[in-house]
């Protein structure tokens, strides 16, 4: 859908909490990258949740698709084990917290839910025909088991 906007509405500022749709995308991608790198201790994450990885939504895009892939095959790697153990991490303002992986996959995936019905409600402000729903139901309807 974001594909469909024009340069100037996808990088609209709509009062959204990270301004824009390009603003909103860019904050899942930087913040799954932080969260993975905390569960995993690899790649690159940015240094703020604000960050702007990258300029264009081509290049934005295909990354999402590849952080998509690598949490899918992270937890797909999980055993029940893993999944209960604790994890030591920093916030990103050096806050030094522990919490059960369970948790904070529980929180991962629902920060994605509450900044995807943020682009959601961007796309619909924007005059984007109502996106395709992000009811979970449905999906894992489509989804074969």
């Amino acid at each position: 859908m974001a594909r469909s906007l024009p340069e100037a509405s996808y990088r609209k500022d709509v009062g959204a909490f990270f301004g824009s749709l390009h603003g909103t995308l860019n904050h899942l991608l930087a913040t799954d990258r932080i969260w993975m790198h905390r569960f995993t201790g690899l790649g690159d994450p940015p240094k703020t949740v604000n960050a702007i990885l990258f300029k264009d939504l081509q290049s934005l895009e295909l990354a999402r698709q590849g952080e998509d892939r690598r949490i899918v095959l992270f937890v797909d790697g999980l055993s029940r084990d893993d999944i209960g153990k604790e994890v030591a991490y920093s916030t990103t303002a050096g806050i030094p917290h522990r919490n059960p992986l369970a948790d904070l996959l529980t929180h991962l995936f629902n920060h994605q839910t509450h900044h995807r019905g943020q682009a959601h409600t961007i796309l619909t402000v924007l005059g984007i025909a109502e996106p395709q729903s992000l009811d979970l139901l449905p999906m894992l309807r489509e989804e074969p088991r």
